[in-house]
């Protein structure tokens, strides 16, 4: 911030600026000169030696001199930054573009282009949100289904167009709640920090919004999901220790893992892998991955299963 970036010819502006010192110099000798007259007349006042009128001519003239030399000084003020700004600076600190004026190129004003400062650290990354989306979330957080974060504070990572995760994360800054009626999103933006350089301005992004959790949710592997002629199932093991297809539905997925919003309970038996060689009732049994953990409260629990 504040680096040069070009200097508009500063001599006719020099110039100006001397001739505004010269003026307020005047202007306050001026002055002086209007308020010793003041106070002389004042004296020849009392003594009736002048008339009224002369004494109040006195008194107009030494206010006149201070509005003057209040004048000479905004004319000063205004000469030293027309001469400041010949120097053309950058607002933010960011990497510059090409130049697009060379030196001795006439500049009209304001409208006429120089170059593209463009901030890169932090930098912003602009998306939109679909209306039906946003519209999912309000209806599962108001039926308690869906935790959002206070104020919308969530945390934004971006993945890159190759699939790779960004280390940094940001902070989601705004979110407009305006719709376009082209796109039927809403406008969003994030900041994230970019120390390095490693995302650049223009770059395509895919923004994961965190903070959100759901309470009670269950998660299951991606692999454990099959597609039926009646939708999404999974096989689940019964109390016989036999297999059972159980549709379910569905939601978010996180990872490697769904969401799934309805089918099963907390404590059912998943199978997760195996589930190429069975078939409903088909008997399995039951090998834990060693050293797994104990399931965590309302989750489902994997299974391996190996048909007999």
């Amino acid at each position: 911030t504040g680096q040069s970036l070009f200097t508009i010819d500063p001599a006719p502006y020099a110039a100006a600026l001397e001739q505004a010192r010269a003026d307020v110099a005047s202007a306050r000798a001026k002055l002086d000169k209007a308020k010793r007259n003041t106070v002389r007349f004042k004296q020849l006042y009392e003594k009736n030696t002048i008339s009224q009128q002369d004494y109040d001519d006195a008194v107009s003239n030494e206010t006149i001199a201070e509005a003057e030399l209040k004048a000479a000084q905004a004319r000063l003020t205004q000469a030293g930054l027309d001469l400041e700004y010949t120097r053309v600076e950058s607002p933010i600190a960011g990497i510059a573009g090409r130049a697009l004026r060379s030196e001795g190129n006439y500049v009209t004003g304001p409208e006429v282009l120089l170059t593209t400062v463009t901030q890169s650290d932090p930098i912003y990354v602009l998306f939109g949100i679909a209306d039906e989306e946003r519209r999912r979330l309000d209806r599962e957080a108001a039926a308690g289904q869906l935790v959002l974060p206070q104020d919308g504070a969530f945390d934004v990572t971006v993945k890159l167009a190759e699939g790779s995760e960004y280390t940094q994360t940001g902070k989601l800054t705004f979110s407009d709640v305006r719709i376009s009626g082209t796109t039927g999103t809403s406008e969003a933006r994030a900041e994230l920090p970019n120390p390095n350089g490693y995302l650049r301005p223009g770059q395509f992004v895919r923004v994961i919004l965190k903070g959100a959790f759901r309470p009670g949710a269950i998660l299951v592997p991606q692999r454990a999901v099959r597609d039926g002629p009646a939708g999404k199932f999974v096989y689940v093991v019964d109390a016989q220790n036999t297999a059972q297809a159980r549709p379910v539905t569905l939601g978010d997925w996180q990872g490697d893992e769904w969401i799934i919003t309805s089918g099963l309970a907390a404590g059912d038996k998943v199978i997760v892998d195996g589930v190429m060689k069975i078939g409903p009732g088909a008997p399995v049994s039951i090998a834990a991955p060693a050293g797994a953990d104990a399931p965590a409260q309302d989750a489902a629990i994997s299974t391996t299963a190996t048909r007999h």
